[in-house]
């Protein structure tokens, strides 16, 4: 590799070789011609399928499954730095990384998701209980340690928490709630445990008609649900969720979700919000702050949920904005209409499927094809089920691969039924 701190020709580069930094390094280098330099930033060569944290605890999938290099899915001609990023300064249109090493960009596009915050809630990672009674499962890490937790667990109380929003794929806590509910009944423990699913939303969901299919599903479970829960602190000497207004919520094993946050570069950066997200346009997914720079996926501030089908879709539109910038100078005109969709683990190998936008809630109906499906929305089946299961290999086999995604990134209308 060449050294990346002189810039001789036209450079784009892409912070972050996941998913959506995958995806569009390689649509990049396809599209753009060879006086073109495209560089990939990552500060390790492991590309985790994150989806499979999901399966990791209750031992459906094995942890080396879900570890891949990143290397084998960047197409030849790109430049792969595996360094950590330490600031990005729009200004000198440089990323410095932690090499030393400063890099100079043409245009910049940033794909460097989310991170978990524990340690921004008084007694969760800097407490005792901290991976021994107190668990995250949206790392490769405290996935495989909740593992070996619900092996050893004999009975008592469970609770699921969601610290608060937003967070990478909101339904993940509640499908892992439904996965345990599976889990200790196959081991026939489920009498002993008692089940909450704790989230600071006033309901199961962010969204009415999904939010009362899945609490229905929590009532069908036997799992308890308590809404508008918004913790202060875990108290480790008692074993309690403590809430602002001094509610306390005993456990035995907690699961939670940490804050979420963009990365810690984002922060040293003049690129992001207090939260660490990149301001984009929702619609082009150019930065509201420099014209030759755009994000994509978790990274964002869009207003959709942090998922990898946001990531998906966008991916469509975004490269036809950078590209006609790039080559021709057109500004951004491609609209991503914040199209997400994304499988519902339900447990009793069912799941469904929710499908919606910036502007239409999920609601029920048939996907892809109006009135055929073959897949419900909002319905419990197992063909959802299965097609969850199925999108690992569409996820390695198409969307790394950059073969072209099937499905519309516009949401379609057609199949969705509306209620008042």
């Amino acid at each position: 590799m060449d050294d990346l701190s002189v810039k001789t020709g036209k450079r784009v580069v892409v912070l972050g070789a996941g998913s959506a930094g995958t995806m569009m390094v390689n649509k990049l280098r396809t599209r753009l011609p060879d006086e073109w330099q495209v560089v990939a930033v990552d500060r390790d060569n492991a590309h985790m399928y994150q989806p499979g944290f999901l399966f990791i605890p209750v031992g459906k999938y094995k942890p080396s499954r879900v570890v891949h290099s990143r290397k084998k899915y960047l197409l030849p001609g790109i430049d792969f730095v595996e360094a950590a990023v330490e600031k990005v300064v729009t200004a000198e249109n440089k990323v410095y990384l932690s090499s030393g090493q400063a890099i100079e960009y043409d245009y910049l596009l940033i794909a460097t998701g989310t991170q978990i915050r524990p340690d921004l809630t008084e007694g969760m990672a800097d407490g005792a209980l901290w991976f021994k009674k107190v668990f995250e499962f949206y790392t490769y890490e405290g996935s495989v340690a909740l593992r070996r937790a619900l092996e050893e667990f004999e009975g008592g109380k469970v609770v699921v928490h969601v610290t608060d929003m937003p967070i990478k794929c909101p339904v993940a806590p509640l499908e892992l709630s439904f996965l345990i509910d599976d889990y200790f009944r196959k081991k026939r423990i489920r009498h002993k445990v008692d089940l909450t699913y704790v989230t600071p939303l006033d309901g199961a969901f962010s969204k009415p008609v999904a939010s009362r299919e899945l609490g229905n599903l929590l009532d069908d479970r036997a799992i308890r649900l308590r809404p508008d829960f918004a913790i202060d602190r875990i108290d480790n000497e008692t074993q309690e969720l403590v809430g602002y207004d001094g509610t306390r919520i005993p456990f035995d094993l907690c699961i939670t979700t940490p804050l979420n946050t963009g990365q810690d570069y984002v922060f040293a950066s003049d690129i992001g919000d207090e939260s660490g997200f990149i301001p984009v346009d929702k619609h082009t997914l150019q930065s509201t702050d420099a014209p030759n720079v755009f994000a994509i996926g978790d990274a964002t501030n869009l207003p959709t949920s942090k998922a990898g089908a946001v990531a998906h879709f966008s991916s469509e539109k975004l490269i036809e904005n950078m590209v006609g910038l790039m080559l021709e100078g057109k500004q951004p005109a491609e609209r991503f209409d914040g199209h997400a969709n994304c499988f519902v683990e339900s447990g009793r190998g069912q799941a469904l499927l929710l499908d919606f936008n910036y502007d239409t809630q999920p609601l029920t109906g048939t996907y892809p094809l109006a009135h055929v499906g073959p897949m419900k929305l909002l319905g419990r089946s197992r063909l959802n089920h299965m097609g969850k299961l199925a999108f690992e290999k569409m996820y390695w086999g198409l969307l790394m691969r950059n073969r072209k995604n099937p499905l519309p990134a516009d949401m379609q209308i057609a199949g969705k039924k509306w209620e008042e």
